[in-house]
């Protein structure tokens, strides 16, 4: 009503004429906020830096059977942004497998796997985002050859779920 109209305007510090292009304007503000964290979290993600430790892992780049995999656990990211993660890890790489792993606060799972175009003859991003999933609890994933996603309830095995797809690369 008229009273809680007045008191918005004047916790958001304006005139009751101005009320929706303020509200429109934080709406607008909060969006960018929220963007440029996501940003901001994936740029620590790919830096080797997980946004829960802030410790650098030494073991992100490896060579399994003459291909590069890149094998990232992260925490933070929203699972929608986990692809664009692997898209810039195969820009990285150039030619390989980028397997990213992330835990929820809920410490449940999401994993992603990116396989270079040169590279899909040879490797299936689904079969190889499933044998991550199987890993963390799940019950498989689904994409393309070059692109998949799939989760997990178990995140205390990211670790193991890297450990998989890298063995499944050197079978």
């Amino acid at each position: 009503t008229i009273h809680t109209a007045k008191a918005a305007a004047a916790e958001l510090k304006t005139t009751l004429d101005d009320l929706p292009a303020r509200i429109a304007a934080l709406v607008e503000e909060r969006k960018k906020l929220e963007r440029d964290l996501s940003d901001a979290r994936k740029k620590l993600a790919m830096g080797g830096v997980s946004v829960a430790s802030s410790h650098r892992t030494e073991d992100d780049f490896q060579e399994v059977k003459g291909v590069k995999l890149m094998a990232k656990n992260v925490s933070g990211i929203e699972m929608k942004d986990l692809k664009s993660l692997a898209d810039d890890g195969k820009k990285q790489i150039g030619s390989g497998v980028v397997a990213i792993i992330n835990v929820g606060e809920d410490g449940k799972a999401g994993a992603v796997v990116g396989v270079t175009s040169d590279l899909t003859s040879r490797f299936s991003a689904v079969d190889l985002v499933k044998i991550a999933s199987e890993a963390l609890g799940g019950k498989g994933g689904g994409g393309r050859p070059d692109m998949a996603q799939a989760g997990g309830p178990d995140g205390a095995k990211a670790d193991a779920a890297l450990k998989a797809i890298e063995a499944a690369m050197g079978a």
